[in-house]
């Protein structure tokens, strides 16, 4: 069904995915409420009940109600477990395109948006991504994990609903394989970790955003994108699954105020954010695990896409300035200062 094909120069990989599910209609969410049969069965339905959270999930003849976060595998998964084993050689090198790929529908409310769910939610989501992602690296086949969400058409959401992918690798992405040999270097040539030099770099500093007690929001010095930024992990670490219940709890809160407060900044905005992770399988390249932010705000032109040089209008230090203020407003309204 999957194929994934790499360029034979760069080394870069790209699937290809006929997918295997039904026109979207664009009218009806089949991520809302009562529609759960236009998707595949959950293996996780998250439903609040007298004050605790219970974990169901749907069986043959029916459907779990009055859910919060629903868990599925994807009808047009970009990989499969059920890929053909099909091999070719370079030049034209491809591999099967298999993993499994699954859908978390982040609220049952499709006009929510990742700006507008409430700090709770955001920590329940974030500890169901992380039982999945700790489920999946038990399994066969299974060396990288991805996570990542689609907001608005220019960002390739085809639904509006909010909903982030799961999708994993049987080989590391080359992003994260190059970012981690690049920290491995400067881990052995300078001693420390670069990320780790970044975050004391940048805390307080005119690119700072917003930070909590664990956590600090950035634009970078080199952004790929206009008002681009990163939430990183103040002190040293390089797995997102072993982070605490209040770790996850300020990962929440300082994630939905930068959300909210980019939403905020620029108006009808369509953006990805993504989650750099080190393999969680024994692998001796680790990195400093974030999320990366990427608001879109203009269409790349032939330097970016051609030369991989990006241009952009406006500095991160000015992106800085007007992403802090709204987020500290937004940080004062959702603890309830103003």
């Amino acid at each position: 069904m999957g194929e994934m094909r790499k360029d034979s120069i760069l080394e870069r990989f790209m699937i290809i995915s006929s997918g295997n599910g039904k026109v979207i209609d664009s009218k009806k969410s089949p991520y809302s409420p009562g529609n759960e049969a236009m998707t595949n069965p959950s293996v996780l339905s998250l439903v609040a009940r007298d004050g605790m959270l219970q974990r169901l999930q749907d069986s043959e003849d029916s459907y779990v109600k009055g859910w919060t976060i629903r868990v599925f595998e994807s009808k047009n998964p970009a990989v499969s477990i059920t890929t053909e084993n099909t091999y070719s050689d370079k030049p034209h090198y491809s591999e099967p395109a298999y993993g499994y790929h699954y859908i978390v529908v982040a609220s049952p409310n499709q006009n929510d948006s990742f700006a507008t769910i409430d700090v709770e939610q955001w920590s329940n989501i974030l500890v169901v991504i992380q039982d999945r992602l700790r489920w999946l690296y038990t399994q066969k086949g299974v060396t990288y994990v991805s996570i990542y969400a689609n907001h608005g058409k220019e960002a390739g959401a085809e639904i509006s609903h909010p909903h982030l992918h799961v999708v994993t690798f049987s080989t590391i992405p080359p992003v994260i394989e190059a970012e981690a040999e690049a920290t491995h270097r400067i881990l052995n040539e300078k001693g420390v970790c670069a990320l780790c030099q970044t975050v004391t770099a940048e805390t307080g500093g005119p690119r700072q955003i917003l930070q909590s007690e664990g956590f600090i929001a950035f634009c970078p010095w080199a952004p790929s994108h206009p008002y681009e930024f990163w939430i990183c992990p103040k002190k040293h670490t390089t797995s997102f699954s072993k982070i605490t219940q209040k770790e996850i709890n300020d990962l929440s809160l300082i994630l939905r105020a930068t959300l909210g407060g980019l939403t905020n900044s620029i108006t009808d905005l369509s953006y990805n954010f993504v989650f750099h992770l080190s393999p969680e399988k024994k692998n001796s390249r680790q990195i400093h695990w974030h999320i990366e932010v990427y608001p879109i705000t203009a269409p790349w032109s032939g330097l970016e896409r051609g030369y991989g040089v990006f241009l952009n209008k406006i500095s991160p230090e000015q992106a800085a300035e007007k992403l802090g203020a709204s987020c500290r407003k937004e940080l004062a309204k959702l603890v309830g200062i103003v």
